[in-house]
């Protein structure tokens, strides 16, 4: 068995000594196919289907770097499952934005890079809801077809067993996103439909919630929630009855983004004296149902929501303030400077009875994680999510480099982790066993890069104990990236 451990209910971990984490945030360009990867330990013989990740993995062109981890250009990974095999392919994502690199330049407006176009250039790049189809942040796959998406409507549409690239994913009849310029990175679904959540900003602006029947092919407007001065919205919550748009006070005010001439994300000001706001709706009939103000937090990713006692719980990851959107600038990541990229567990309750209620918030565990994951399975039924995967920190000032299950089933939660020295590993994907009916009961998949030797492999752990099944290994390093799917057989 290889190096790697896990620790007990708390157990800290010794890092290793060496922070090398800087060959994560270097550019892969090379495109390959591996029919069979070495493999060390034994793949579960159930496993099978596909594992698809999406990350930035160009950051120069023309002589020139992007700003911002986030905005480097979109590369598309998948492992293939089969027989106790693996194999792994990569390709670039074919988009405008790619293309453009290919011709010599950044010329598409990105999150924090500014493409150095005429002040009118950056206005009209915005406002026509194109400033980049660089779709780099999470992927899903309905009816055969991949989609890849990022921080604006524009998705771009894949082969999943290829990874070949259709070009921008088309809606067909309804609301794909038109007038809008923001939408969530992350879709939610709950079996039957699926949840998007766009921003159309003006002398007006608008959060529109977006639902289409499970396929894809076209949605149209749930509900539209006016705005004043829009927030940094990545992600919503979701229950069995409601949809939560959770609004951090990091808000832009619309003539600014159009006439500023700053990249995106400088556009945004910190507001703590507004609080955090939650606006409950109905996914029924998409009425609000309820609006609650908390205490001001910061955050990318919910994950879990469910009803308890009259109130509405939301659980999400939350930072103190949005100076972790500064400390992700790709240059700093780069100096391997100190970084703590990780933050809490924290449940809002928000009274579901009181039109306009106080939320209040509550830290679940001590011990702070990014890149969260639950069995999606509970999501579907509308259950609460006993059990957290992420990523975590073995020391502050840290790279992100372990991987953490957080048992809320417990008082207080039950902590484990897997570490290996000079390893950082990426989000945990879980993958239920066949027929096993228990939230843990399966696998985790996580890419880690191996600092040591500058490559990356495919980790497989138990998702109850932690404890290493097998891992895969690549022939390069893959760059670090965010979110991945999970894909079975029957899906593509």
């Amino acid at each position: 068995m290889s190096p790697g451990r896990s620790s007990g209910a708390d157990g800290a971990v010794t890092a290793s000594p060496d922070a090398r984490w800087a060959a994560g945030f270097q550019a892969l360009d090379d495109e390959v196919t591996c029919d069979e990867l070495p493999v060390a330990g034994t793949l579960p013989g159930w496993l099978g289907g596909s594992l698809l990740r999406v990350g930035p993995a160009r950051f120069e062109a023309g002589g020139r770097s992007v700003a911002h981890w986030f905005d480097g250009l979109a590369m598309l990974h998948r492992f293939g499952f089969e027989a106790g095999r693996v194999s792994y392919r990569n390709r670039f994502l074919r988009s405008e934005a790619f293309d453009a690199s290919e011709d010599g330049g950044i010329r598409h407006a990105g999150f924090m890079t500014d493409p150095c176009r005429t002040l009118f250039g950056r206005v009209r790049s915005w406002f026509r809801s194109d400033a980049t189809d660089n779709a780099s942040i999470a992927v899903r796959v309905v009816d055969g077809i991949g989609t890849a998406m990022t921080e604006t409507p524009l998705a771009v549409s894949f082969d999943p067993a290829t990874l070949d690239t259709f070009g921008r994913h088309a809606w067909g009849a309804g609301d794909g996103g038109a007038g809008s310029q923001v939408a969530t990175a992350h879709p939610l679904h709950d079996g039957v439909g699926g949840y998007t959540v766009t921003v159309a900003m003006g002398r007006r602006s608008v959060y529109r919630v977006l639902l289409d029947d499970g396929t894809g092919a076209a949605r149209r407007v749930l509900a539209e929630v006016p705005c004043r001065r829009p927030a940094y919205l990545h992600s919503f919550g979701m229950s069995a009855r409601y949809l939560v748009l959770t609004e951090f006070p990091l808000r832009v005010n619309p003539l600014r983004l159009k006439f500023s001439g700053e990249p995106f994300i400088r556009n945004y000001r910190w507001d703590p004296a507004q609080g955090t706001r939650f606006t409950v709706l109905d996914k029924a009939s998409g009425e609000v149902v309820s609006v609650a103000t908390g205490p001001a937090r910061f955050g990318f990713h919910h994950v879990d929501a469910h009803e308890s006692d009259g109130c509405l719980c939301v659980d999400l990851l939350a930072y103190p303030d949005a100076t972790i959107i500064e400390r992700l600038r790709l240059d700093r990541l780069r100096s391997e400077e100190p970084l703590d990229a990780v933050a809490h567990l924290t449940r809002f309750r928000l009274p579901l009875r009181e039109p306009a209620g106080r939320a209040t918030a509550e830290v679940l565990c001590e011990v702070p994680i990014e890149l969260p994951r639950t069995d999606e399975r509970r999501r579907r039924a509308g259950l609460p999510a006993g059990v957290v995967w992420g990523n975590g920190l073995t020391r502050p000032g840290h790279f992100i480099d372990d991987v953490t299950r957080i048992d809320l089933r417990t008082v207080p939660p039950t902590v484990r982790r897997w570490h290996e020295p000079g390893c950082y590993p990426g989000e945990p994907v879980f993958v239920p066993r066949p027929g096993g009916d228990a939230e843990d009961d399966g696998v985790l998949l996580s890419v880690v890069l191996d600092a040591g030797t500058t490559r990356s492999f495919l980790l497989v752990l138990d998702a109850a104990t932690l404890i290493e099944v097998a891992r895969a290994t690549l022939p390069h390093a893959m760059p670090f990236g965010f979110h991945g799917e999970h894909v079975k057989e029957k899906d593509r």
